[in-house]
């Protein structure tokens, strides 16, 4: 007992004596050095229970002269933060491989200019070691930051031209051309697209992916896009190609939740799907799986995504250069009675 009447804290020393080895020992062991035996390791894990030993970890990241914290940088709006449950998917398995590395994941937001602005002084303060960035933006000044600072960083999805960061992603162009070919193959012959958030690399490559499959059938009055992946621009861009193109019998959206809305914009005006209309997506997200039908669309591995982003981040903290390394992960079609 401590003279403040609290519980004494046990120490190092604590659990060397109990273990019968040195303090430099029980120090390698703990911060997973060379040179131990197993006999040594055993006797001081069991040290560490018997006594309650609880590791210092403000101290020893002091020390390291690291935050053991790494963030995770989301660039949506809080709403589609919320809608989206691929980036859910992709934190979780974030979430997952730091977790497993006793690294804290702290989450990020940027829903406008000023959050922007916030989130570059937060990684300039060295409040985390690293950062996975989801959703990042053509001339994205916080990509830009993390470059100047040289904050270990993996993307989600490609990034723009020039910055040497790592990345994990999909072939979107590939995968769009795929599931618009599957669409055609129905026999559909005025074919549409619901395009979303071309301002990033999904966007704009599912758009030209497209384009690939219908060749010379690609009608520019036949693309409708829309600032963000959300249920409601799938809706309101649906309402709008209706209008321009009464005729039209096939319908890409750029993703899932799009798809909902634009199938739920067919239902209000009439159109049964797939009868009238073949419908397909982009995700595989549960937004497929509760449509009624429910969507042909696009495999995405999204927890997969966040767990290779997240062991690059942590391999450039251990002093692995991985500068400019890309690494695509596989799709497929799923069909479904959309189309």
């Amino acid at each position: 007992m401590s003279t403040s009447g609290r519980p004494r804290r046990a120490t190092i020393r604590d659990v060397a004596l109990e273990a019968g080895v040195s303090r430099g020992t029980v120090s390698r062991v703990f911060n997973r050095g060379p040179y131990v035996s197993a006999e040594a390791r055993e006797a001081i894990e069991r040290a560490v229970a018997k006594v309650g030993y609880v590791p210092n970890t403000a101290a020893r990241n002091l020390a390291l002269q690291r935050a053991q914290a790494v963030g995770f940088i989301v660039h949506e709006p809080h709403a589609v933060f919320l809608e989206d449950p691929n980036i859910g998917a992709i934190l979780l398995g974030a979430n997952r491989v730091l977790s497993a590395a006793d690294f804290q994941m702290v989450s990020l937001v940027i829903d406008s200019d000023r959050d922007g602005d916030r989130v570059a002084r937060y990684l300039s303060g060295g409040f985390v070691d690293g950062a996975v960035v989801v959703s990042a933006r053509q001339n994205d000044s916080l990509l830009s930051t993390i470059e100047r600072l040289s904050i270990p960083a993996a993307v989600v999805g490609r990034p723009p031209e020039g910055l040497p960061v790592a990345w994990v992603g999909i072939d979107n162009r590939g995968a769009a051309r795929a599931v618009t070919a599957h669409l055609m193959a129905t026999g559909r012959r005025r074919i549409a697209m619901v395009a979303a958030a071309l301002d990033r690399d999904s966007g704009s490559d599912r758009l030209a992916g497209f384009r690939d499959a219908l060749g010379d059938r690609f009608d520019p009055d036949l693309v409708v896009d829309r600032p963000l992946y959300e249920y409601s621009a799938g809706r309101a861009a649906m309402e709008e190609l209706l209008r321009r193109a009464p005729d039209v019998d096939g319908v890409f959206a750029a993703c899932d939740a799009v798809a909902a809305g634009a199938l739920d914009a067919l239902r209000a005006a009439g159109r049964r799907v797939p009868e009238d209309v073949g419908l397909v997506g982009f995700d595989d997200s549960s937004w497929a799986r509760r449509t009624d039908p429910q969507l042909t669309t696009v495999h995405q591995p999204a927890r997969l995504l966040g767990e290779r982003a997240a062991e690059s981040v942590l391999a450039q903290i251990s002093g692995e250069t991985t500068d400019g390394l890309g690494t695509l992960l596989e799709t497929h079609v799923v069909p479904r009675g959309s189309a």
